[in-house]
């Protein structure tokens, strides 16, 4: 279309608009949607979508919190490429359902992060789960931990048994950072 309207020699000005335009639309998309927070272990960048503000707040009253993060149950740990990798799969996935207003009332964990959180738990437990006083002192606790995800005997933990925003609506999250800049905020306020 352009190369009937236009001479050659006047291509690069249209090209040049519509690639900014695009660079442009990316960028504030990226900024927007604080797509650099997700490359750090803050719990709190799990609550830029306002879908995991229960999956927070039962965590927060955990025993947990003193000691682990999202990412720390959530993210395999076997390799940094891995825990990348799997970070930005299930955060696309994520953003992808939130955007399109597609998310669950009820969340569950979807069967690649029931594997990583299992490992996790192993992980982090691996002395409680191999510890002769454990294993005397609870009855069949090494046979159960062969053909169970831990979670089917430890449910409370660390979430408890909420999992919807229903659930929980008056709980206690932080809330995201507006994402207009300070100087338009100023701008809007002196107008």
């Amino acid at each position: 279309m352009i190369k009937k309207l236009l001479p050659p020699e006047k291509w690069k000005f249209p090209v040049l608009m519509i690639t900014s335009v695009f660079a442009g639309l990316i960028a504030f998309t990226f900024y927007v949607s604080k797509a650099h927070s997700y490359l750090s272990d803050r719990p709190e960048t799990c609550t830029n979508c306002h879908i995991m503000a229960p999956q927070y707040a039962t965590w927060t009253h955990s025993s947990h919190r003193e000691v682990a993060h999202c990412n720390d149950c959530h993210v395999p740990h076997n390799n940094v490429l891995n825990k990348y990798y799997f970070k930005a799969k299930d955060g696309l996935r994520h953003a992808t359902m939130f955007t399109l207003r597609m998310e669950p009332q009820v969340i569950f964990i979807h069967e690649a992060g029931k594997e990583v959180v299992q490992n996790n738990c192993i992980r982090c437990h691996s002395q409680l789960v191999t510890d002769p006083k454990l294993t005397s002192s609870v009855q069949a606790h090494v046979a159960h931990t062969q053909d169970r995800i831990c979670w089917e005997c430890h449910r409370e933990v660390p979430h408890g048994r909420v999992n919807s925003l229903s659930s929980v609506p008056n709980a206690q999250v932080p809330l995201p950072e507006s994402p207009v800049p300070a100087w338009i905020k100023e701008y809007i306020k002196n107008n």
